[in-house]
């Protein structure tokens, strides 16, 4: 049997099964008499958005497919710039070298992307920084891979193993610029994830994202990423593109306290780039919001306990519960709490104890730990025999 009473009240369990679970019904978050709109499309081949708070996905199109990401994968780069300046392997005044090989290859001769460097020189890192992310300089990126490696091949080697290290399970480099090569790879969804690492991680170099221009040589170059110039609380990150891979675009913006990652690839131009991330990016915030199901440290129900001094834990959150949902969802949020049953004493303080299920239609499902407010110890023989009869009495 299960028995619950309204959010905010104390639930208590008394069903004999392994897994208990309590459903209720918030009509008070719903929005009434609106109508589920269509699914959305996009013309991009390779799609991905997410809420960064509650890493909810809304939206994904061959997200793990692999791909060549072009110069998206120059975001690997500067991770592992970050990374070395965050340990004091290197500083922003240090200089860097432009080899031969990364003027052939990245510099003007190249015909590629480039800062337009001069053979033979040093440049300081707080450089080569922006000349990589805003003017997408690849004699840059050779540089640097040069400087912290001793080649482009080992940087890219450790590319591919600081990867791994941050959760990017497909991902793979053979070069610091995203040249196309068949072992050069990402997915959509692992670039929204190195996204994600990085605005988390590298707070303080984050700024540079959102810079729209850099000048170097006597020549300034405006940042690819089109959303920075359209108003609409877009900060960064990076573009790409190459004839393999088409054009794409990581970006991130925040609307009202709400911040989206966007991840796309494949597209057929820069106007379509342009416009598919924006369009991408308003339905994001317009079709979902977040709700506050719990707020911090809200006791939220009762576990069994068998061979404790009580016969019942209380359960609470540790910090505010939200769960992102379509605003156009007319069905209720379905919210359960799971746990083994029963709990065997002695139950500790803070202990994880049990597990928050909301789900709702067209949002993801949402978990959240749940703690034992109190201790609960162990009884004393008496105790636990009268709880095996009453254990036992309950069957029938």
């Amino acid at each position: 049997m299960t028995f619950c009473q309204p959010l905010g009240g104390v639930m208590r369990f008394t069903t004999g099964k392994q897994l208990f679970f309590l459903t209720f019904l918030l009509f008070s978050l719903i929005a009434a008499g609106i109508r589920p709109g269509r699914a959305f499309e996009t013309s991009a081949k390779y799609a991905f958005l997410m809420d960064v708070d509650t890493q909810t996905v809304l939206f994904a199109k061959n997200e793990n497919a692999l791909m060549s990401p072009a110069s998206m994968s120059k975001l690997m780069t500067m991770v592992m710039v970050f990374d070395a300046l965050k340990v004091g392997q290197i500083t922003m005044e240090e200089k860097f070298f432009i080899s031969e090989n990364a003027w052939e290859k990245g510099g003007e001769k190249s015909g590629s992307s480039t800062m337009f460097a001069k053979k033979n020189s040093q440049i300081r890192l707080k450089n080569l920084i922006p000349a990589v992310i805003v003017q997408s300089a690849n004699d840059a990126c050779i540089a640097i891979a040069e400087g912290l490696s001793g080649s482009e091949a080992e940087f890219a080697k450790a590319m591919t193993r600081r990867a791994r290290e941050i959760g990017l399970e497909k991902s793979t480099f053979v070069n610091s610029t995203g040249w196309p090569d068949p072992g050069q790879k990402m997915t959509v969804s692992e670039l929204a994830k190195l996204a994600l690492f990085i605005i988390r991680n590298y707070p303080e170099y984050y700024r540079y994202f959102s810079m729209r221009s850099f000048s170097w040589s006597g020549i300034t170059q405006r940042n690819r990423n089109p959303l920075l110039y359209q108003n609409m609380g877009a900060d960064g990150l990076k573009t790409g593109h190459t004839q393999e891979s088409g054009y794409g675009l990581v970006a991130s913006a925040v609307r009202g306290g709400q911040r989206l990652i966007l991840a796309i690839n494949g597209l057929d131009s820069k106007r379509a780039r342009s416009q598919e991330s924006r369009r991408i990016m308003d339905w994001g915030f317009r079709a979902f919001r977040p709700y506050v199901l719990l707020d911090k440290g809200s006791i939220v129900g009762e576990a069994s306990v068998w061979g404790g001094e009580s016969t019942h834990v209380k359960l609470r959150t540790r910090g505010r519960i939200t769960m992102l949902m379509p605003r156009t969802s007319q069905n209720a949020i379905k919210v359960a709490i799971t746990y083994k049953s029963p709990l065997i004493a002695p139950v500790h303080k803070g202990d994880q104890v049990a597990t928050l299920e909301a789900t709702a239609p067209g949002a993801a499902p949402f978990r959240a730990p749940l703690y034992a407010v109190e201790d609960i110890r162990r009884s004393g023989l008496v105790g636990r025999g009268m709880a095996r009869l009453k254990a036992f009495f309950s069957i029938f």
